[in-house]
């Protein structure tokens, strides 16, 4: 009973605050903020901190494999609340193809990007034992015609033209996770059912978010990379403002999934003005 209680309240106000007007308005507001200014941190950060090592843990199980994370609990969430409003398989599949939607856009801008590191970059060898430093590095040697693969199989170092896929990945991963959970607090206003499995998973995706924030902040903070992060973060904001505020906009067909909450909202009577104002929350 405690336990349930608890649950309760956490996701309560959770949905409250992730539902709020305020929240949807101005959270891409601040992501890019923290993108802009969040190199800013490594003047303050201590480089000697366990963060500071890509080989933290946080770093080799969530950040390697963040869409798989992101698809796991966002899809489970999205998945159980519209069938067990619905009860339809169909709409169901309806609301999850948005992750697909979100996958393959992201799959494609990495494809994209390898594509440009390859064409512009260069593949370099170190001369560890040369005597002439420059910068306190040691200097690096031209070699030609070898490709990416081939250079980082030999050892060797390739110099391209970078963006940062990580950032772009957490950027994209948290203004997704937003989105698709923000139905839960007009869901509940409604009076909607929300038993214990429903309201765990919500709660997940909470914490998934904050994580995504979490290892944003230290990514910008132990390993700035100017300018490669902030068009990694804007490629991840344009992608959002791309699906979820242009295409996701146009209502559900046979070409698009709709916005999320679209078609679930409106159970009670006056559920179809507070789908709307969901809807319309992002507005500016």
């Amino acid at each position: 009973m405690f336990f349930n209680t608890v649950l309760v309240v956490l996701t309560d106000l959770a949905a409250r605050f992730l539902g709020s007007a305020i929240f949807r308005k101005h959270f891409h507001l601040v992501l890019s903020v923290l993108v802009m200014f969040g190199p800013a941190l490594s003047f303050w950060v201590s480089q000697h901190s366990v963060f500071a090592k890509k080989t933290h843990f946080l770093y080799r199980i969530f950040l390697r494999s963040g869409w798989g994370w992101t698809c796991i609990f966002v899809g489970s969430f999205v998945f159980l609340l519209s069938f067990s409003i619905r009860r339809s398989i169909s709409l169901s599949i309806r609301h999850l193809s948005r992750l697909g939607a979100a996958g393959g856009l992201w799959v494609g801008f990495c494809k994209l990007l390898d594509l440009l590191e390859n064409t512009t970059g260069s593949c370099y060898e170190r001369l560890l034992n040369s005597p002439e430093v420059a910068n306190g590095q040691p200097l690096l040697v031209l070699q030609e015609g070898a490709s990416k693969s081939e250079c980082l199989r030999a050892g060797m170092l390739w110099r391209g033209y970078e963006v940062s896929e990580d950032v772009f990945l957490l950027c994209l991963c948290c203004l997704l996770l937003a989105e698709e959970i923000a139905v839960f607090g007009p869901y509940l206003k409604l009076g909607g059912f929300s038993g214990g499995p429903l309201r765990i998973l919500f709660l997940f995706c909470v914490l998934l978010l904050w994580l995504w924030i979490f290892l944003l902040l230290c990514l910008l903070a132990y390993f700035p990379q100017f300018p490669t992060q902030l068009l990694g973060g804007a490629l991840g904001c344009l992608s959002w403002r791309g699906l979820y505020q242009s295409w996701y906009r146009l209502g559900p067909s046979w070409y698009c999934p709709g916005r999320p909450g679209q078609g679930l909202l409106n159970t009670k009577t006056n559920g179809a003005a507070a789908e709307d104002k969901l809807n319309h929350d992002h507005c500016n």
